[in-house]
């Protein structure tokens, strides 16, 4: 049976029934009219004694949801700044690489591709996007040249990152070009750099949506390199520990170090964590010390 909706009144009530204390109940509705009773539950998930009938542990304060809140709407907007520098660098590289090598319109090749199947559904939604697409470069173009496919440095400017990344984890292995852009990216075998792009994937997704990073058990599995161009962790992240930001995070400031010498990511970070010093990191994976892994020295 659906449970009956609740006024915001009713909504507040239900929480210190709970136990869930506030230091000034009267600015709880303010925050309940504009961030919905469900969305902040997943902040206060982790503060329940029992998560049956949703008992809070002593000592817990709205306020505190609040912040936790702030801090991972700050954290999700630096994040995907960090992510619109790698899909703008991807598409870069396929485009100059792949372009001077085998022609403009080396993306509807089948022959430089390892799955037939995927690369004709690529070029399936290719078309459609195409077709559909209200970008004036594109709309001329086909004034232009009603009968010709735009080239590379157009077409690939309409996709996405989730698209970008299946067009390069689909490229043939053996092409030396797709080798030279995971060099680019500053990692040794070109299957990291296709796994990792993957997994950012899903991190931009869940932004997109504005989704909660913090505490988010990510569901993508990804490989991790066993040894780097430059300094990244001093461990191997296990298969559990790929089960929070940290590690990902972590490969996505990497790439960046790479593509964009002089940014300013780790620090806009840093300055968050200080900024919101009782947020628990922990509960994103990051490790004990983590201040001195290498990357983040």
């Amino acid at each position: 049976m659906a449970k009956p909706a609740k006024t915001i009144q009713e909504q507040i009530q239900l929480l210190q029934d709970r136990g869930m204390l506030f230091h000034n109940v009267a600015d709880a509705p303010h925050f309940l009219g504009n961030i919905s009773y469900y969305r902040l539950k997943g902040y206060w998930w982790e503060m329940q004694s029992d998560k049956v009938n949703h008992k809070f542990h002593p000592n817990n304060y709205f306020e505190d949801i609040i912040d936790l809140y702030n801090f991972d709407r700050h954290f999700r907007l630096i994040v995907f700044n960090a992510i619109e520098r790698i899909e703008i660098a991807l598409r870069t590289k396929l485009i100059y690489h792949m372009s001077l090598a085998y022609g403009p319109h080396w993306h509807n090749e089948t022959q430089y591709f390892e799955k037939y199947k995927n690369h004709l559904g690529f070029k399936s939604k290719l078309t459609r996007d195409l077709a559909n697409s209200s970008e004036e470069f594109i709309i001329k173009h086909y004034d232009n040249h009603v009968t010709e496919n735009p080239e590379s440095w157009k077409a690939l400017e309409i996709l996405t990152l989730g698209s970008l990344s299946k067009l390069y984890q689909n490229l043939n292995h053996q092409l030396p070009e797709k080798a030279k852009i995971a060099t680019e990216f500053g990692l040794n075998n070109q299957k990291y750099l296709a796994s990792w792009l993957l997994s950012t994937t899903y991190i931009r997704n869940i932004i997109a949506h504005h989704g909660r990073l913090w505490n988010r058990v990510i569901i993508n599995k990804y490989d991790w390199p066993k040894s780097t161009k430059d300094p990244l962790l001093s461990y191997t992240p296990n298969q559990y520990q790929r089960r929070k930001i940290f590690p990902l995070v972590s490969a996505i400031l990497y790439m960046n170090n790479r593509i964009s010498p002089g940014h300013h990511i780790k620090d806009e970070l840093l300055d968050l964590f200080q900024q919101f010093p009782n947020t628990p990191l922990y509960k994103m994976g990051f490790p004990k010390n983590w201040q001195n892994e290498p990357l983040w020295k």
